[in-house]
């Protein structure tokens, strides 16, 4: 199984939240786990707003970006490319997405769509993108 994991999914591997036990469950389960680069700055934002918040410690902090760093090696990152933005442009006008959501969702359709019949599943908690890759014919994982 090749599982894509959007920022509202891949965090929960770093904190404890409702949803946490799950992805951690479909991770260990997936042959591969993709996810697209902007991910990345969203993953630190998301950990660095956990701080504020008193959800983490500094101390803590430092050991969930030590483990974010060492899953990120082994996950198979999607580029920018300029046709999956105009895709994500477009998506995001047909679902009433956000921006970045919007290109996670396009993300997700390449992976979808190169594997065509594989075992591809998408995992969000963002119920307005869960429908929209559902619409999209995506196996989403819940």
């Amino acid at each position: 199984m090749i599982i894509y994991l959007d920022t509202s999914a891949y965090v929960k591997l770093y904190v404890a939240e409702p949803g946490s036990e799950q992805v951690v469950a479909v991770k260990d389960q997936a042959g591969a786990i993709c996810t697209h680069l902007i991910a990345y700055a969203e993953l630190r934002a998301t950990l660095a707003k956990t701080v504020r918040e008193g959800r983490l410690t500094h101390n803590e902090l430092g050991r969930q970006l030590l483990r974010m760093e060492a899953d990120w090696t082994s996950t198979q990152v999607l580029n920018v490319t300029e046709s999956m933005i105009r895709r994500a442009g477009a998506l995001a006008q047909q679902f009433g997405l956000r921006g970045y959501d919007s290109v996670h969702l396009a993300a997700a359709e390449s992976v979808s769509q190169a594997l065509a019949g594989g075992d591809f599943r998408f995992l969000a908690f963002d119920d307005k993108l869960v429908k929209a890759a559902r619409a999209l014919g995506m196996r989403v994982e819940t």
